[in-house]
């Protein structure tokens, strides 16, 4: 699946994922490929990302909303 996470200062990540782990306002949820369309709301925490070259990337942020529709996440965080 395709990951964007976006802030208002840059860009942290553009790319190709197995697994993403978010924190959500209502408990830490994991999306993986083919998961069903979603909008959240995200909280202070970290997000980590299982690449699909098996490396694990991590995060922080202050908060923020997330989509998910056709195999692609787009995250706006704080």
């Amino acid at each position: 699946m395709i990951l964007e996470i976006i802030t208002p200062e840059k860009e942290l990540f553009k790319g190709e994922a197995t697994s993403v782990k978010f924190p959500g306002t209502t408990g830490e949820f994991e999306m993986l490929n083919n998961h069903a369309p979603i909008i959240s709301t995200l909280t202070n925490g970290n997000i980590r990302v299982i690449t699909t070259d098996n490396n694990t990337e991590n995060f922080a942020i202050n908060g923020g909303v997330i989509e998910m529709q056709q195999n692609k996440i787009i995250v706006l965080a704080d």
